[in-house]
C-alpha cells in the first residue's frame, strides 16, 4: 500500500490544534450547484429532512437559507466575491461548528500539503510548527539542522506573529504552513515574538528543498545512545529502527529517548515503534462514542534490554504521550522533564469523493493502566524545567544533562 493510501485510511493523533477563522456560511452559484448535486446523490442512502424539526443539517430549510444568503450577498456586498472561497467557507464552518479544535476540513490542495509533510519532503524553511494553546499563535516547536530556518537564526519556541506582513494568529495550522512553504528560492518574511526580546524580530528566510528527518541519533559519553523523535510520520519507523541499530552497533549501554516538542502523528506508527521497546502486553486502547474498544498490543519479542530514560515536556503530545505513557505504566524507563501536553483523543482523516477530506475526533485513548490523560498530561518521574537562557546563550541543555545524570546512575547501579 502506498504512503498516500495508508495516510488517507490511517488514524492521526497529532496535536495540530488551531482556532480556524471562518469566512462565514456563504456560497456562490457554483457552490450551490455542487451542494445540491451532492445532496441529490446521497438522497438514496440517507433519509432527507424536509422540516425544521429534523436532526440533520442538510434539510430544505437550510438549503433555502443558503440560497437566500447567496442572493443577499450578490445584491448588497461591496467587494467582489470568490465563489471557491465562499464554498470552502461552508465546509469549514460546518466542521468548525463542532467546537473541536482538532476536527478540520481539508480542501484537496490542503490535503496534498498535509500528505507531503508526512512523507518527509517539501519546499520550505525547515522548521516544525505547532499552535501555542495560550496565544493561538503558531509556535516553532523544532528547527531541523542545516536548513534555512537554522541558518537564519530561528529558534524552537519562537512565535510567528506575521508571515509576509500578514497576521497569522488564530489561523488553522495547515493555513500557516501553506503560507510559510513556497517555491524554491523565494523569500518569506517572518515577524517573530521571542521570549526575552523587547521588540519583534524581522527575519527573512529563503525557501529551499527540505528533507525532514523525524529521527536524530548520536552517541554520548559512557556509551549512552541518544535518539530524538520529532514526530510520528510514515517515514519514522524505518528511521527509528535504523537509528537504534546504529546505536547498538556503536556499543550502546543505555538509551535516552527524546520526545520533547513532539506533537504526535500517526497512531499506527507510534505503536510500531512501541513494539521495538515494550514488553508483551497492551500498548494503548481506544474507545469510540459507541463504547467500541480497539486494542493495540505488543508481542514483546523486541523488548528493549538497555536502561531507558525518556525526555518529555509540554510540547510532547498525543502519540508522544501514548509512547511515554506506556513506558511509564510498564516501569521500563524513567521520564525526565516537565508534564506533557495532555491530548488523549484520536482523530481519523476520512477522504471524500471529490479529493477533499475531513479530520474528525473519533475516540478517546487510554494507557495500558486505563488512564486517559486528556487535558491532564503525564507527569515526569523526575521534574526538570528547561533553562532556555542557558541553552541559547551557552548551548547547555539542562534537561538532557539531567537525563544523562539519571542514565549514569542506572548504568552505575547495573540496571
Amino acid at each position: 500500500m502506498s504512503n498516500k493510501k495508508s495516510f488517507l485510511g490511517g488514524i492521526v493523533t497529532g496535536v495540530l490544534a488551531a482556532a480556524l477563522i471562518l469566512s462565514g456560511v456563504f456560497m456562490g452559484r457554483s457552490a450551490w450547484n455542487l451542494f445540491q448535486a451532492s445532496r441529490a446523490q446521497e438522497a438514496a442512502s440517507q433519509s432527507a429532512a424536509e422540516n425544521t424539526g429534523s436532526d440533520t443539517v442538510a434539510n430544505q430549510r437550510t438549503m433555502d437559507k443558503l440560497k437566500l444568503l447567496e442572493d443577499t450577498i450578490g445584491k448588497y456586498y461591496l467587494e467582489s466575491v470568490d465563489e471557491q472561497t465562499l464554498e470552502k467557507g461552508v465546509y469549514d464552518g460546518l466542521v468548525k461548528a463542532l467546537g473541536d479544535p482538532y476536527s478540520v476540513y481539508y480542501s484537496a490542495e490542503e490535503l496534498k500539503e498535509l500528505q507531503d509533510k508526512t512523507e518527509g519532503i517539501y519546499y520550505g524553511i525547515g522548521a516544525y510548527i505547532g499552535i501555542d494553546a495560550d496565544t493561538s499563535l503558531p509556535r516553532l516547536t523544532g528547527i531541523i539542522e542545516g536548513t534555512p530556518a537554522q541558518e537564519s537564526g530561528l529558534r524552537a519556541g519562537d512565535l510567528l506573529y506575521k508571515v509576509d506582513g500578514e497576521e497569522v494568529q488564530g489561523l488553522e495550522l495547515t493555513q500557516v504552513v501553506s503560507k510559510v512553504k513556497g517555491e524554491e528560492g523565494t523569500t518569506v518574511h517572518l515577524t517573530i515574538i521571542r521570549e526575552g526580546e523587547s521588540d519583534y524580530l524581522e527575519i527573512d528566510v529563503v525557501r529551499r528543498k527540505v528533507e525532514s528527518p523525524t529521527v536524530n541519533q548520536k552517541m554520548l559519553d559512557n556509551n549512552i545512545g541518544y535518539i530524538q523523535i520529532t514526530e510520528f510520520d510514515t517515514v519514522t519507523l524505518d528511521q527509528f529502527t535504523e537509528a537504534l541499530a546504529v546505536c547498538r552497533g556503536s556499543g550502546m549501554k543505555g538509551l535516552i529517548l527524546d520526545l520533547r516538542g513532539n506533537p504526535g502523528g500517526n497512531l499506527n506508527t507510534v505503536c510500531d515503534i512501541a513494539r521495538e521497546i515494550l514488553p508483551k502486553g497492551l500498548i494503548v486502547y481506544t474507545e469510540d462514542k459507541n463504547g467500541k474498544r480497539t486494542e493495540y498490543t505488543c508481542d514483546g519479542t523486541n523488548q528493549i534490554k538497555e536502561p531507558l530514560v525518556v525526555l518529555v515536556d509540554s510540547g510532547s503530545a498525543s502519540a508522544s504521550e501514548i509512547l511515554a505513557g506506556a513506558i511509564k505504566d510498564y516501569g521500563i524507563g524513567t521520564l525526565v522533564g516537565t508534564t506533557t501536553f495532555g491530548k488523549g483523543i484520536v482523530q481519523r482523516i476520512i477522504s471524500l469523493s471529490d479529493g477533499s477530506a475531513v479530520k474528525l475526533t473519533v475516540s478517546n485513548y487510554y494507557t495500558p493502566k486505563g488512564n486517559n490523560i486528556h487535558k491532564i498530561g503525564i507527569a515526569p518521574d523526575i521534574e526538570e524545567k528547561f533553562d532556555g537562557e542557558a541553552y541559547y546563550n551557552d548551548g547547555v541543555d539542562n534537561q538532557l544533562n539531567k537525563a544523562i545524570e539519571v542514565m549514569n546512575g542506572k548504568l552505575g547501579d547495573g540496571q
